[in-house]
């Protein structure tokens, strides 16, 4: 499989060429069951489209385009600058990439955001980006559960957002997985316009 021609789509997002390739770097890295398992290995927090094979791929890509969207608004303008626009997609982009565990558990891990992060962290030798840039990219990461951030299951208790960067990501993150979203997707996955 092809990981960085299934985000072919999203990675045209990104302006900035440099972080562009840095996703794409990552993207190579990325589990194989991501591109394939549910969303939800319950189906009870996420919309019909998160279900199912490729599920999880499809609630990403939600969240990447909510964001894209929402990034697009003149107002946006003045909270944050190209590269950081560019930063948050990517960063949505590989929120939920660890949500089985390395090797792959059953179900999802509810420290998920943390060990998503540690892979960015992992990995920055092989990206062009700044030490600033990965600091911000495990933060939000780390963040995007929100206020869901306890679990009677794990002693681990997550970040809440606590900046605008970090609530972006868990809003993108939060409106992709509501049960009333309706999006349709082309035959590779894509989120169709219309």
């Amino acid at each position: 499989m092809n990981k960085k021609e299934v985000f072919k789509q999203e990675l045209e997002y990104i302006k900035n060429e440099r972080i562009r390739k840095s996703a794409e770097n990552l993207l190579e890295l990325v589990p194989d069951y991501f591109f394939k398992v549910s969303a939800s290995s319950t189906g009870k927090y996420h919309p019909s489209f998160s279900q199912g094979d490729g599920g999880l791929l499809r609630h990403t890509k939600v969240a990447v385009r909510i964001g894209k969207e929402v990034l697009s608004l003149e107002y946006t303008n003045s909270l944050f600058t190209s590269d950081e626009k560019d930063l948050l997609l990517l960063s949505i982009m590989f929120h939920d990439t660890q949500k089985l565990g390395v090797p792959e558990e059953r179900y999802t891990r509810f420290d998920h955001p943390l060990l998503a992060a540690s892979f960015i962290e992992e990995n920055k030798d092989k990206t062009e980006l700044t030490k600033e840039e990965i600091e911000l990219l495990k933060r939000v990461i780390s963040s995007h559960m929100g206020q869901w951030n306890k679990s009677h299951y794990s002693d681990i208790e997550l970040p809440k957002p606590s900046d605008k960067y970090e609530f972006f990501v868990h809003m993108c993150d939060y409106l992709s997985s509501k049960k009333y979203l309706d999006v349709k997707f082309d035959e590779d996955n894509n989120v169709k316009t219309r």
